[in-house]
């Protein structure tokens, strides 16, 4: 490792220039390459003091490791291009999306046939905006690259030593969260489609008052992620699939997020919502939507 530690980063979306911005604020440098990459990607890397690199050759020529953190759609493509791209360089590859431990496997073996080594990450927790208040887990043989991190700002945590344990821990997680939130949102649609919506709210604050303040905290903040959740949980069902579950319930979940996502307030950004919108709010427009459909 060179003793100025240079990060590549891909790319610097919502989480990405957070972690970006962090591991500058500690120290590291941190570059990019922004090639296809949209107006509002290019304008967070700026503000985060994210350098750009003009291709994914000088992007992995100039860093000591490479963070992947995308949509869990583009994991594949975008590890592809980059062992394209390092022609035998040196090439430690993190990728830390939100993918099924076979989809980790099957990058690893992209990065390892380049002659670079992959390490599998998991994300755990918002964008960081203080140090250590995300998680970020890791696993494979060799993580030593990665866990330098934990110098530079970022909690990272070792969850094995196997490649697709970390993206595992990370299914496991997910499902139960952001899992969980496609299913309360599916409830409340309803309930307002049957005009029951008011009665529902009642009786969730008589017997359920915990889980209706995380309805009222969590799913106002969600329509704008809906479309990023889409493959999250194709890739939880892909998970439980291959581990000869039922996939049928995150198949589910990706549909309610499609739902969502064709909405108006999927077209929003997490800079131009409407922060004070109440949970009635947002479910009184999403019924509304999906009944002009």
């Amino acid at each position: 490792m060179k003793s100025n530690l240079t990060v590549g980063l891909l790319s610097p979306g919502d989480m990405g220039h957070a972690v970006g911005q962090m591991l500058i604020r500690h120290g590291a440098k941190v570059i990019t390459c922004l090639m296809g990459r949209s107006d509002r990607t290019r304008s967070l890397a700026e503000k985060a003091g994210i350098a750009s690199r003009p291709s994914y050759r000088d992007l992995v020529r100039d860093s000591d490791l490479v963070l992947s953190i995308l949509v869990p759609s583009e994991a594949e493509e975008t590890a592809r291009r980059v062992a394209e791209a390092a022609n035998g360089a040196h090439l430690v590859y993190v990728d830390c999306n939100a993918i099924a431990p076979a989809t980790a496997r099957s990058i690893d073996q992209l990065i390892s046939v380049a002659g670079g080594r992959m390490i599998d990450a998991g994300i755990i927790g918002g964008p960081p905006r203080e140090p250590r208040t995300t998680r970020f887990y890791c696993s494979g043989p060799d993580t030593t690259e990665f866990m330098q991190l934990n110098e530079y700002g970022l909690d990272v945590r070792q969850a094995g030593d196997q490649i697709g344990q970390a993206s595992g821990l990370k299914m496991c997680y997910a499902a139960g969260t952001k899992g969980i939130t496609a299913l309360q949102t599916e409830l409340l649609i309803a309930a307002k489609a049957l005009g029951l919506y008011e009665s529902l709210m009642d009786e969730l604050g008589l017997s359920q008052s915990t889980r209706l303040a995380d309805m009222a905290s969590g799913i106002p903040g969600m329509p704008v992620k809906a479309r990023r959740w889409v493959g999250e949980m194709e890739e939880i069902a892909k998970t439980f699939s291959d581990l000869g579950m039922t996939a049928r319930m995150y198949e589910g979940a990706a549909d309610m997020f499609r739902l969502v996502g064709q909405t108006s307030l999927a077209d929003e950004t997490p800079e131009t919502r409407d922060t004070s919108r109440t949970l009635a709010q947002v479910i009184d427009l999403l019924e509304r939507e999906r009944g002009e459909k």
